[in-house]
């Protein structure tokens, strides 16, 4: 260790010695045991004078390791030369990150056109949820990129799911409510006053015993923004395990369903080339049409 480091604590005289890596990054491998000094494991905050010797075992990034082509399959629904559409199935992340740096979607994509490491996102410009199923656009060039951003910016995409949820809704609504952080739970969502403005159309297409199967149209992109509001008005989606709630469904035929009962099965926006309106359907997984057909048996 140089002398002009002394007095220094360990993880600020590393940020000096490596400014090619943060000082977060460096204090974490010494929390990890990857740095020594004088064969000794010391935490960030130990001090140095000078005349030590560092060992530093630098760990593979798990950021920069994601970006890579997996072999993925992939559901396209449509493709050309601007952009394509594909059907997600439930289960699979859309973007790496935290607990999820590969086996995504945007692995497959790299894999399927790897011109798109170009571009931001490998061309996602939107998402769905991990465990919600559906069609979902990816840009293939900058412009169409840009062009498709606008769109959802304008609210010009049309965006339809189709969603069980658990009680019986008597009739068609719009839900206006604004979105945000949830005030404890960070990693959840809610009805928040300071939240971003967010609205959801919905429309009654069949009643079961204890569910309703709607379809819902967004006119935002919130984060969970439907599951979140059909649970403010006192029906969340069947599955649901962040905002489903304690009280659980009379109906034995939706207690076993593993995951939220959304499906994103029609999108419509304007070609980014052609600048004519497109769009696309898909046909609910088995899964959730399994589940439908158990509802109307129970019902």
């Amino acid at each position: 260790m140089p002398s002009d480091c002394a007095g220094l604590r360990l993880d600020q005289a590393l940020a000096r010695l490596l400014p090619e890596f943060s000082r977060s990054r460096l204090a974490l491998w010494v929390r990890r045991e990857q740095v020594a000094v004088d064969g000794r494991k010391v935490p960030p905050r130990h001090k140095v004078w000078g005349g030590e010797k560092i060992r530093v075992v630098p760990a593979a990034d798990p950021q920069m390791l994601a970006f890579r082509p997996q072999e993925i399959p992939l559901d396209i629904v449509f493709e050309d030369d601007t952009l394509l559409v594909v059907n997600k199935p439930a289960g699979l992340v859309v973007h790496p990150g935290s607990g999820n740096w590969d086996g995504t979607l945007l692995n497959a994509l790299l894999r399927h056109a790897p011109r798109l490491a170009q571009l931001s996102r490998a061309g996602i410009v939107h998402r769905l949820d991990k465990d919600t199923s559906g069609l979902m656009v990816v840009a293939k060039t900058l412009a169409a990129h840009a062009d498709l951003v606008r769109q959802l910016q304008a609210r010009s995409v049309t965006r339809e799911y189709l969603a069980v949820a658990r009680g019986r809704i008597g009739r068609d609504g719009s839900i206006e409510a604004p979105i945000g952080r949830h005030p404890v739970s960070r990693t959840r969502m809610a009805v928040v006053a300071r939240g971003k403005s967010a609205t959801t159309h919905y429309q009654v297409l069949e009643q079961f015993h204890d569910a309703t199967l709607l379809r819902c149209r967004l006119e935002t992109g919130r984060t969970h923004q439907i599951r979140v509001h059909l649970a403010s008005i006192g029906h969340p989606l069947i599955g649901d395990p962040v905002y489903g709630g304690r009280k659980t469904s009379s109906s034995a035929a939706g207690a076993g369903f593993a995951r939220q009962a959304l499906h994103a099965e029609r999108l419509e926006l304007v070609h980014p080339s052609s600048k004519r309106k497109r769009s696309w359907h898909a046909r609910p997984p088995r899964d959730m049409r399994d589940l439908i057909t158990r509802l109307r048996i129970e019902s």
